[in-house]
């Protein structure tokens, strides 16, 4: 199979029907096999419905229903898992995002050779109290990356199939999919300027909470791009430290003991901040060898309970 497409779906039963049928008039007229995989995250409204009739109608058209709403992580994460295409592309289902872009996206995955494009809404649409967080929270993420795109949170994204089936996301993290395919050896990372449309049907699901969510996940993945293989050179290091300076001070008090005899160890506050960095490096210390240990038998991933599928095998 040519293409495989991921649309998340929360509360968007309005623009389904547009959007599927826009998506069909621009890949078939490419002449490229497809898939439309419609991930439900537990939505409230008739979405699931609209759903099952596009599926009906074309067999193109597959579903998941998650049981609850686990967020757009878990939606894409579950629609990667079940994708076929050679070129998987994402979008989200508001109809803000242009099926126009498909063929060039496409192109520059399979052609240029590119493991993963991200979309670039250069001119936005959006009201300023979602554009600006956004602007502080990309600089942010390119900085403390490396990785220099503008527009990490862009739902409109085409990857190589190897690297969905290599990645793992959850939480928030699909905020961060480039940066998490970077650690995992997917470096041929580029953008590119896509149209952004003004939100036609329903209301936006951005609020205050994501950014903080956002900033931090942002820190978590740094952790975990940096020390979730090896932990212990975190951990490790800061306990051996700790444990370290701790000597030094009991040390150094008990050779003045020893010296003087009218020295009174217990009586100085120095004894007791070396007595707790000694136990606080101990701690961290086998906090790192504990971590380790999980870090090294961990496997598998996140469940998410699926209540219905079309389509899906």
């Amino acid at each position: 199979m040519d293409l495989s497409l991921v649309i998340p779906v929360y509360n968007e039963e309005e623009s389904l029907p547009e959007l599927e049928a826009w998506i069909r008039k621009v890949v078939e007229k490419e002449a490229l096999s497809y898939e439309i995989i419609f991930v439900d995250d537990g939505s409230n409204d008739k979405s699931w419905s609209v759903i099952e009739g596009l599926g009906k109608k074309n067999s193109v058209n597959k579903g998941i229903k998650f049981r609850r709403n686990y967020g757009k992580s878990a939606a894409l994460q579950k629609g990667f898992s079940q994708a076929q295409g050679n070129v998987v592309i994402t979008m989200d289902s508001d109809l803000q995002d242009s099926p126009d872009e498909i063929p060039e996206l496409y192109k520059m995955i399979k052609h240029d050779g590119y493991d993963l494009v991200s979309g670039w809404k250069k001119k936005r649409y959006d009201p300023i109290g979602k554009r600006w967080p956004s602007k502080l929270f990309n600089k942010t993420t390119s900085l403390m990356s490396g990785i220099k795109i503008h527009d990490f949170n862009c739902g409109l994204k085409a990857y190589n199939k190897n690297v969905v089936k290599s990645i793992e996301i959850y939480g928030e993290m699909h905020r961060y999919i480039p940066v998490i395919a970077n650690s995992a050896g997917f470096t041929k990372i580029t953008e590119k300027v896509v149209q952004h449309h003004a939100r036609k049907y329903g209301k936006s699901k951005f609020g205050a909470g994501r950014l903080i969510k956002g900033f931090l996940d942002l820190v978590t993945l740094y952790f975990v791009s940096k020390f979730g293989k090896r932990p212990m050179h975190f951990f490790g290091v800061i306990g051996t430290l700790l444990f370290l300076a701790g000597f030094v001070i009991a040390a150094y008090l008990a050779y003045a003991k020893f010296f003087w005899l009218e020295y009174k160890m217990t009586e100085r506050p120095l004894f007791y901040f070396g007595l707790l960095a000694m136990m606080m490096g101990t701690q961290v210390f086998v906090a790192g060898f504990v971590a380790e240990m999980i870090s090294r038998n961990a496997h598998g991933r996140n469940d998410y309970h699926i209540e219905k599928n079309i389509g899906i095998k």
